[in-house]
């Protein structure tokens, strides 16, 4: 995973500091990744006070290190009704800075409140390897979506028929999967006034856990030596 360091000398984040953070000091939530907790973001929520003083700053306190693999609809849940109570003390609404599975996590929740949207997820070309090519074979079941956050949002496109049939997360949030609630997600989408992602190749969670990205968008074809990148 990229260091706090490197993340906090990014000019991504710079931009997207100096627009969430500009429009009246609203409230600040930050939300870990997976296997980290709320130490390891201090250095960003001192930095957002030092450049702001007056802006309150919340980082979540939950599901942290090892508890961060815990299934995601547990997740969203407990993640959910501590936003929602900071929510209510902030009526003029709050910014959301979200790392890696913080995304995941908040995505569900968000859907269905306040609107939030996470782009089509990436298969990077270098991989899979002969691990990541059989992680399917342990996640899709109802076993493990029921105990694993990484085979809630593991997205195998050589294994579209069994991530369809057994993923009970992503593919919802994504709109693959017909139900109730998709109309009110979608309405939810159309609210959105202000989105960053901010993403890469080099973060090491990603590239070595995950086949999929959460902030850009590829296509690819069943041919390894084919990508189409559209970012």
């Amino acid at each position: 995973m990229k260091t706090l360091s490197s993340i906090l000398t990014s000019p991504a984040l710079m931009v997207l500091l100096a627009v969430g953070c500009t429009s009246s000091y609203k409230h600040v939530i930050i939300v870990h990744g997976i296997l980290s907790g709320p130490n390891d973001l201090q250095t960003l929520s001192r930095f957002i006070t030092e450049e702001h003083p007056s802006t309150k700053v919340t980082v979540i306190d939950l599901f942290n290190n090892m508890e961060s693999i815990k299934p995601l609809w547990k997740q969203v849940h407990g993640v959910g009704k501590v936003i929602q109570r900071i929510m209510k003390k902030s009526p003029r609404g709050v910014h959301l800075l979200c790392f890696s599975q913080g995304l995941q996590t908040l995505i569900q929740y968000l859907f269905s409140n306040i609107a939030i949207f996470m782009m089509s997820q990436v298969m990077k070309s270098y991989y899979p390897s002969s691990a990541t090519d059989s992680v399917y074979f342990l996640c899709y079941n109802k076993f493990m979506q029921k105990r694993i956050s990484l085979c809630n949002f593991w997205n195998d496109p050589h294994q579209q028929v069994k991530y369809l049939k057994h993923n009970n997360f992503l593919p919802l949030l994504n709109g693959r999967k017909p139900h109730s609630k998709m109309a009110e997600w979608r309405k939810n989408f159309l609210r959105i006034k202000k989105l960053v992602l901010i993403g890469g190749p080099d973060d090491d969670h990603s590239t070595l856990c995950f086949p999929l990205l959460l902030s850009s968008a590829v296509f690819r074809h069943l041919t390894p030596s084919t990508i189409f990148n559209r970012l």
